[in-house]
């Protein structure tokens, strides 16, 4: 196995599947494929793997299904790469478990900076222990009964541990840091994104749309109350900023 270990492609027409499983390895994946859903979960399960690419169209099952029972039991990253434009697409990716995705047709070299990305942050730590040192007191942000640790990767609500997705915790993590200032959609997509994102690249309505889709799955993690919010307020045409200190 590679250092970077084992990166599974799901994908029916060939040629993507190809172009895919060539990426992958030239970036340092162990790369293994299969063209139907069924056949793609079972190759996750067996081998284990970090990174999944998982096309929406297939021909037995669709890319949705294959997420969710993938999610039963991987915490691998995953990609949905989908030939459709259609926003639902993307939202439903991302309420399903996604961690990022693309519409083909895609340039390869933004299909490999996308997995850097997510590979450069852990992907997720569900307040279990760590090993090493607890680092200072000083790194944990705190807020309302909620602390987040970033050394750890850690959330804790009311001494109780919270687990999250890798864009979750960075968008809360960035809302914590802003102390209440305002951060625009924009701007948090490029949280969502990762550093290989421009400061000048393209933005959508798609990606401005996938950050409400987190921030959304963030507060029904939290249990957050929509009218009197504890953590997370929208401000409207704008983003979000966190809500008021209580006393």
């Amino acid at each position: 196995m590679t250092d970077l270990g084992v990166a599974v492609v799901v994908e029916d027409d060939a040629d993507v599947r190809n172009l895919v499983e060539a990426v992958l390895r030239q970036a340092g994946f162990e790369v293994h494929s299969a063209s139907e859903g069924r056949e793609g979960v079972d190759v996750v399960r067996r081998e284990d793997a970090q990174v999944v690419t998982l096309d929406v169209g297939l021909p037995d099952i669709d890319g949705f299904e294959v997420l969710r029972r993938i999610r039963q039991f991987s915490d691998a990253y995953v990609v949905m790469l989908t030939a459709r434009t259609d926003e639902l697409d993307t939202l439903t990716a991302l309420h399903t478990g996604a961690d990022d995705f693309l519409t083909k047709p895609f340039r390869p070299r933004e299909l490999r900076a996308r997995v850097a990305a997510m590979m450069r942050r852990p992907r997720r730590d569900n307040g279990g222990a760590v090993a090493g040192p607890a680092p200072a007191p000083d790194n944990v942000l705190r807020h309302n009964g909620l602390s987040l640790n970033p050394d750890m990767r850690s959330v804790m609500v009311d001494g109780e541990p919270l687990a999250l997705t890798r864009s979750e915790f960075d968008l809360l993590h960035a809302l914590l840091k802003g102390a209440g200032a305002v951060r625009s959609k924009t701007d948090l997509v490029r949280v969502v994104r990762g550093e290989y994102y421009r400061a000048d690249a393209y933005i959508s309505d798609s990606d401005e749309r996938a950050v409400e889709v987190h921030i959304g799955n963030l507060r029904r993690k939290l249990g957050e109350d929509a009218v009197q919010p504890r953590w997370l307020q929208t401000v409207r045409g704008v983003g979000y900023r966190l809500a008021p200190a209580q006393p």
